[in-house]
């Protein structure tokens, strides 16, 4: 068949086989260009949520980077009959062939993340063909969570927290600066938002990990987490979105004291703004996203997603490193986004553009561009017009 985009909303309902394989080249040469992080010292890495964006982008630095057997862990869906599947499970396809290639172990397993059943097939597969796991990569996004102990069904609210919001946002598709008004969320939406985007879930699958013994000595894990400027700040640090990131930084602590046993650590890292399908839905987001974008590649400090984790990789996580920490012990990786020269322009541009100015003081079409190829489209030399198998000769 003959795979084109589909976007219903802020979802893009197909992904392109060769364009997602060409994404995951693509990253693994970037990594392959830059210097060697074997010295690093990790052996095996377990990638929780490894399928797309950051997640995805630590697989292959700890793989190609640093030499490390991975094990990953996503829920896709499968293609059926003229379907497509989800771009990670193309994803993960080509990473596990790309490894292959190079001699490095990997393995993907297909479940839900959050439930215990899963937990126990990743110690199960560690025992059996790994080893001990160095570091935990805690980067699953979903809207929903089951809860495996009361089996309640937690769904996420993106919303302002007290007062309804009036603000600036954007019309993706149609490229019109709008403003949007958003009702604040209930004492329940807050609390399904922090079951699903709190740090709980990361305190569980350490807890059963470090209870099975399969850490090695000095395990680091880390989760990842956004905390943007006072422009993004109303919808999220102070929204539902912040309460979950708190009870992020709550759980960073509480795992610290626990892999003390193994002379672990638990890190929260405060990355960069990029495009994906969370920040695509978020009101605001997108327009801010189009501006920061639009300085820093006119200031020539943008980054991708690909190579913003291989600066943390190669500057946070090495042995030895001197971490850049905040206040509360998170790991600052945002430090070129929140520079004086980028804010200091973003924050000008903010209350003059519009739709008719959004060209020049924006990048959005470098946004659509980033978003239509988390689905695998929009890489050159990947022929769109092609007949492609969307199950790969696998179902």
């Amino acid at each position: 068949m003959i795979v084109k985009p589909r976007i219903r909303g802020f979802v893009c309902t197909t992904a392109h086989p060769t364009g997602c394989k060409a994404s995951v080249d693509e990253q693994i040469a970037y990594v392959n260009s830059q210097a060697d992080l074997s010295a690093e010292g990790l052996k095996n890495v377990l990638v929780l949520g490894c399928s797309a964006g950051y997640g995805l982008a630590c697989r292959v630095v700890a793989a190609f980077g640093a030499g490390a057997n991975t094990l990953g862990v996503s829920f896709e869906r499968l293609p059926e009959g003229n379907r497509t599947a989800t771009a990670g499970w193309y994803n993960n396809i080509a990473f596990e062939e790309a490894a292959a290639t190079s001699g490095l172990y990997a393995k993907t397993l297909d479940g839900d993340a959050f439930a215990d059943e899963m937990r126990q097939q990743v110690i199960q597969t560690i025992q059996a063909e790994m080893g001990k796991i160095d570091l935990v990569v805690y980067s699953l996004a979903s809207p929903v969570r089951q809860h495996p102990k009361t089996g309640t069904l937690h769904r996420s609210a993106i919303k302002p927290l007290g007062e309804a919001l009036d603000i600036k946002s954007i019309h993706v598709e149609r490229g019109e600066v709008t403003q949007v008004n958003l009702e604040p969320a209930t004492a329940e939406e807050t609390a399904d938002t922090v079951a699903v985007m709190g740090g709980e879930d990361w305190e569980f699958w350490m807890d059963a990990l470090l209870d099975a013994d399969v850490l090695a000595p000095g395990c680091q894990t880390v989760a990842f987490t956004y905390i943007g400027t006072q422009l993004t700040w109303p919808i999220y640090w102070e929204g539902t979105l912040g309460q979950a990131k708190l009870d992020l930084d709550r759980a960073s602590r509480a795992i610290t004291q626990k892999l003390a046993a193994v002379q672990g650590e638990a890190r929260v890292a405060v990355l960069k703004a990029i495009v994906s399908q969370a920040s695509a839905a978020i009101p605001v987001v997108p327009l801010y996203v189009a501006l920061l974008f639009k300085v820093m590649k006119e200031q020539g400090n943008h980054e991708d997603i690909i190579s913003h984790i291989y600066r943390m990789f190669a500057t946070q996580l090495q042995q030895g490193a001197t971490q850049r920490l905040d206040e509360e012990g998170r790991i600052r990786m945002d430090d070129v986004e929140l520079s004086a020269a980028v804010q200091d322009e973003v924050q000008r541009r903010w209350p003059l553009v519009n739709t008719e100015n959004l060209a020049e003081l924006g990048d959005l079409e470098g946004f659509r561009q980033d978003f239509l190829k988390i689905f695998g489209f929009g890489f050159a030399g990947v022929d769109y017009g092609a007949d492609v198998d969307p199950g790969l000769g696998r179902v």
